[in-house]
């Protein structure tokens, strides 16, 4: 399970701090999981679970430079997957996000 869908689960918004929006709507607009844009960006906290994580793919890294507020430990939620050796890793979410999606926006099948 990605954090992702592990915030999705749990009611938590990967989508800046609109209190007003249904981040899940929202997020289905933007782009589905598939690695086409930054609304799911997450800092890791800690330096040492972030070198827990597999590298980011080239995909992952150019999506990761349109991210509001990137660090040096930036990952997209959609690619960050939970494992036993990440247990307590703490994630925080940026205060804003880029989404290039406007309403009434709704993704193409792939």
């Amino acid at each position: 399970m990605s954090m992702l869908e592990a915030a999705h689960e749990h009611d938590i918004e990967l989508e800046g701090k609109d209190d007003s929006a249904d981040f899940l709507l929202i997020f289905l607009r933007a782009c589905e999981g598939s690695l086409a844009c930054s609304t799911c960006h997450v800092i890791v906290m800690d330096v040492d679970y972030y070198n827990k994580l597999e590298d980011p793919t080239d995909e992952e890294n150019d999506m990761l430079d349109l991210a509001f507020g990137l660090t040096e430990t930036s990952r997209l939620g959609c690619q960050v997957i939970a494992s036993p050796e990440l247990d307590g890793m703490r994630l925080a979410i940026p205060s804003a996000t880029r989404n290039f999606a406007v309403d009434g926006y709704v993704p193409k099948p792939h």
